[in-house]
């Protein structure tokens, strides 16, 4: 059961982070934008039932929860830190975190298995200059595909609904990647 060493707010008024002390998954990233869409995952189902939660997402020791505009903080955190403090922690068997075998889900697998050398590029430019400023304000992005020129990318947590990462981030990921890439790919968000 992993202990919460911290809650922080995000760039995103309606997004905590809960910062575990222990891990949740061995480096992939899990996101649920509806309790449907979270009912066969027992940590997501267990955030989603107690109420006014709009998405889930969590990697490592790492979980980002969206609420919705009307429930208030002060009222919902208390409750929330339940199944997070109840959240099976894992294990590493192999000393180093398990991320080795980790891997990404849906669309970022192809995306992340590439063998294109552009793909392979622009996400070591992300991996380099954004990832890490996102998830260190609950958020995460990942790379669904190029397809004639055209980046499509997935924000995931807090930066999934924030208006900055939808605008900002996104031209600034499109002007690095123009720059230090390829002058003729555009990044679109989906």
């Amino acid at each position: 059961m992993p202990k919460i060493a911290d809650i922080q707010e995000t760039p995103n008024p309606n997004a905590v982070k809960f910062i575990l002390k222990e891990p949740v998954s061995h480096g992939t990233s899990h996101s649920f934008k509806s309790a449907e869409a979270g009912v066969d995952d027992k940590l997501a189902k267990s955030i989603f039932d107690i109420g006014p939660v709009v998405s889930v997402f969590y990697m490592d020791k790492m979980i980002t929860v969206e609420k919705t505009d009307d429930a208030e903080w002060d009222e919902i955190l208390p409750d929330l830190a339940v199944p997070i403090r109840a959240a099976e922690a894992v294990v590493s068997s192999n000393g180093n975190g398990g991320r080795a075998a980790a891997a990404a889900v849906g669309g970022a697998i192809a995306a992340a298995a590439s063998d294109d050398p552009k793909i392979l590029q622009i996400n070591e430019l992300l991996d380099e200059r954004i990832r890490p400023f996102l998830a260190s304000d609950g958020g995460w992005l990942e790379v669904l595909g190029l397809e004639d020129n055209t980046l499509k990318i997935r924000y995931e947590g807090a930066c999934g609904s924030c208006p900055s990462s939808l605008t900002g981030t996104l031209m600034a990921i499109e002007n690095m990647i123009k720059e230090e890439i390829d002058p003729e790919i555009t990044v679109v968000a989906t």
